[in-house]
Order: C-alpha cells, then sequence, then structure tokens
C-alpha cells in the first residue's frame, strides 16, 4: 500500500487540518506524533527507506525502540500538510537502543521531524507503559483561551482542573483525571520533556504556561476530543470571567461527585474542595 492511501496517514492528515481550522496552528505552530501499530508500519514497508542517516533524538527512549511512528516536520506548517504532505510530514523508525531516529519517507525538501520530538517521544514511552499500548497519539497545539488563562488563573493542577470542570459538565467525564500544569519553560528541549512526561503519569493533559497544550489519547478522534473539549471549556471561562469576576450559580462539589455515579467515572477528592 502507498503511503498517502493507508487510513491511518488521511486520519493523520485530517487532524493536522481540523487544528489549522481551529486556528491553533499559527505559522509552524504545533505538532503531531503517532505511534503506529506494527500492521500498519507493515502495509507501507514497500515505500519506507532504510538508508537513510541515523540522528540523535536527545534523550533516551528504550521501551519504543524499533518503533515506528509519524510526525509532523520543523518548521512546517499545518495549513500545508493537507495540501503537500509529502513535504510537511514523515515517517521515522527509532533504533534498537531507543537513542536516535532515521527519516523513512516524507520531508522530501529536506528538513527534520518536529522540534518537540524529544518532549513527544518521552511522552510515547510514559503514555504507553501507562495505558497497556493503548495511547498512540500525542498532540500540541497552541489553544488561544487555555494559554489566556495561563496569565490569570495560579499554575497549579487543582485550580485548572476545577476551574475547566465547571465551565461544561461534560469535562469530568472527558478528563476525569484533571489537567496538569507546567510553569513556562523554554520549548523543545530534554527539560520541558522531563517535566511534561511526569504530569503524563497521571493525566492526558498538560497545560504549558503561556504556551499551549499538550495531550495525548488512544486515537486521532479521541485525542482531538480531548483537546477541543478543554480548550472549549477555557473559551467558557475566558467568556465568563470577561462578563464578572465571581459566579451567580456553578457546578458544586456534591453535584460532581453525583456526576460520577451515573456516569461511572471516577473524580479525586483533592479536585472537589469547597471555595
Amino acid at each position: 500500500m502507498k503511503v498517502l492511501e493507508a487510513k491511518f496517514v488521511q486520519g493523520f492528515i485530517r487532524m493536522c487540518n481540523d487544528g489549522w481550522e481551529q486556528g491553533w496552528h499559527e505559522r509552524n505552530g504545533g505538532n503531531l506524533t503517532y505511534r503506529m501499530k506494527k500492521e500498519e508500519a507493515e502495509s507501507i514497508k514497500a515505500e519506507l527507506r532504510t538508508d537513510s542517516v541515523w540522528k540523535e533524538i536527545g534523550t533516551s527512549v528504550p521501551k519504543l525502540a524499533g518503533e515506528f511512528f509519524l510526525v509532523t516536520g520543523s518548521g512546517k506548517y499545518f495549513r500545508n500538510v493537507m495540501l503537500d504532505p509529502e513535504d510537511s510530514i514523515a515517517v521515522v523508525e527509532i533504533d534498537g537502543k531507543g537513542e536516535c531516529y532515521r527519516i523513512c519517507w516524507g520531508l522530501v525538501n529536506g528538513g527534520r521531524p518536529t522540534s518537540e520530538l524529544p518532549s513527544h517521544l518521552m511522552n510515547h514511552e510514559v503514555k504507553m507503559q501507562a495505558t497497556g499500548g493503548k495511547h498512540r497519539v500525542i498532540y500540541h497545539a497552541h489553544t488561544t483561551n487555555v494559554i489566556a488563562l495561563t496569565f490569570v488563573l495560579p499554575l497549579e493542577d487543582e485550580v485548572f482542573t476545577r476551574e475547566l470542570w465547571e465551565m461544561a459538565t461534560e469535562c469530568p467525564v472527558v478528563f476525569p483525571d484533571g489537567i496538569g500544569v507546567v510553569g513556562w519553560m523554554v520549548p523543545g528541549g530534554r527539560d520541558i520533556a522531563v517535566a511534561t512526561s511526569e504530569l503524563m503519569k497521571k493525566y492526558d493533559v498538560a497545560i504549558w504556561a503561556h504556551h499551549g497544550m499538550f495531550a495525548s489519547g488512544e486515537d486521532f478522534d479521541l485525542t482531538f476530543g480531548l483537546m477541543h473539549t478543554v480548550e472549549k471549556s477555557a473559551e467558557i471561562l475566558v467568556k465568563m470571567l470577561s462578563m464578572r469576576p465571581d459566579k451567580l450559580q456553578t457546578i458544586t462539589p456534591q453535584n460532581f461527585r453525583d456526576l460520577a455515579v451515573d456516569f461511572q467515572v471516577t473524580l479525586p477528592e483533592r479536585f472537589l474542595y469547597e471555595k
């Protein structure tokens, strides 16, 4: 099968375009990676190069040794992924030690995988272990309203989780484990990768202060839906705060407990504090 005919590649391209249409990917902002299934890699094997140069990842991810990933390119624009995918994205292979990668397809006009590759791969490794291999997608986007909130809310997991849960009834059902928050750090390096991976051991979403969001999921629909839900909740909160600084009514801690029973989710009590 040709790479661009594969269903998982088409899903990857669609998700890039969906994010662009949401306004989350100005210029070359944001990145997306997908850990391919063994049968998916095998289905496009005929088009994969095996003679490209191995390059250092910048971190060690031994649990991902031998895995194949579909990734967006550094400096590439999400708005162009659908128009020219072979220039904008790539299939990369991880070596036997989990320390190097090589480009097997794509980025035909030169370039390299996303500069956030260390963060993505470290978090893929964490989420693969935490979910028994179910999670395959890591997505980073510059979600406008979430970024705005990082200037006015305390950068604490409990505060962001509770405020966003209160904005829409579906939120505690969509992200019942809550949301982690990383204070501002230089993007693209090992430090932010390590900080994020620690949070992703218990959350599926991490907010990068003044930068955006980082989300993990089983497939493209669930991961995009998670990002979309958090950002929409943030939009409601931004609008609410612009109308008045306090709430006349909201969803109470007991309301959340009742919701958890009906929807069969577990909501950590540390998020259900009395204000």
